[in-house]
């Protein structure tokens, strides 16, 4: 194994994470610092304003929304313990932070990372049987939808503590302004994580995304046909809508996660290869961006959430001239008649 393909062999001990010397250049940590900002003041700003929304409008907590809640709650998070800290240790060039504080960054952004991935698969599931199994008895309620985030949250809980334990491990990644999984690590008890860790909380919910959002809108399609057969209004440009909303969903899912998920099993596939330091950072920093996205596709998407997003803003004064009827992709058939259109979220 080439001596310089990782910072420090997995068998040695590694130095201390305050005394690292810098490997980057200096304005490369500030403009990372820079970037970081804006991305935790957006991180923040976006994911309270969900927050206050959801839980100040009593008709706007309905079953559906709690996943939104809880993906608000783990946005947030990620760029408290995530964005927030990097921010502040690539302003001083190195993670002076301590051994610890790696530890719990990469502990918490792992976590909360995970959580958002899998409540998205969730939300993404739930759609699937309101739209498109509407007679199956699974009934969408908030006792329902707390049951399924309970899961998520103990289900990411257990792939973000077993390496706390020695399977795998957390450590300084790229040019050590920030932590994560230490993929960089050769050694079979690390490749047998990062290989069941990508199959179950990479590969499975992409794949159930793309399959329930694919039927959906299949669904939706064909509501509006027997819509329009029946002389009811076309809703061609609800669904054009629908569509660019959920294909958002879906690129910013993989913006956010694929360069970090390629990247680790690359590490697996090719041990020898050395990856230079601003390329093993970048994965992570990609990923830091997820909370950004999320609150803004969802404001574009549901009308009664920007509706209400902008009456918050305005301290009261926005008021909604527009027909509040939109595409609503948690509608179910049993709701559509003859003057109807499928009604985004």
């Amino acid at each position: 194994m080439d001596g310089n393909s990782t910072l420090w062999s997995s068998n040695s001990r590694p130095p201390p994470i305050d005394t690292v010397p810098t490997i980057f250049p200096r304005v490369g940590y500030s403009i990372l610092s820079y970037l970081m900002f804006l991305i935790t003041l957006l991180s923040v700003f976006n994911n309270c304003l969900v927050i206050t929304v959801i839980v100040r409008n009593p008709s706007v907590l309905q079953p559906m929304n709690i996943f939104i809640l809880s993906l608000a709650v783990s946005d947030l998070l990620i760029g408290l313990c995530g964005s927030l800290v990097v921010t502040i240790t690539n302003y001083h060039g190195s993670f002076f932070i301590g051994h610890t504080a790696c530890v719990f960054q990469g502990f918490a952004v792992n976590y909360f990372g995970l959580v958002s991935l899998c409540t998205l698969t969730l939300l993404a599931f739930e759609r699937y049987n309101v739209v498109c199994k509407p007679k199956t008895g699974l009934k969408l309620s908030v006792r329902r939808s707390i049951l399924g985030l309970l899961f998520v949250w103990i289900f990411c809980l257990f792939w973000a503590v077993t390496p706390l334990f020695g399977w795998s491990s957390y450590g300084p990644e790229g040019v050590q302004t920030s932590c994560s999984l230490a993929w960089e690590e050769r050694s079979w008890n690390n490749y047998s994580y990062l290989m069941l860790y990508t199959l179950l909380c990479f590969i499975f919910p992409v794949t159930g995304i793309i399959y329930c959002y694919s039927k959906v809108l299949t669904s939706m399609n064909k509501l509006n046909r027997s819509v329009e057969l029946q002389g009811g209004r076309s809703s061609q440009k609800e669904n054009d809508h629908a569509i660019s909303m959920v294909l958002a969903m879906i690129v910013a899912f993989f913006v956010c996660w694929l360069p970090y998920t390629v990247l680790s099993m690359v590490v697996v596939v090719n041990p020898e290869l050395h990856i230079p330091p601003l390329v093993a950072t970048m994965p992570m920093y990609f990923a830091k961006t997820s909370p950004v996205y999320n609150p803004i596709i969802y404001f574009l998407s549901n009308k009664q959430f920007r509706d209400t997003t902008l009456e918050v803003l305005s301290c009261g004064r926005y008021i909604s001239h527009e027909p509040s009827v939109s595409i609503n992709m948690c509608s179910s058939s049993r709701n559509i008649n003859t003057h109807s259109k499928v009604s985004p979220l």
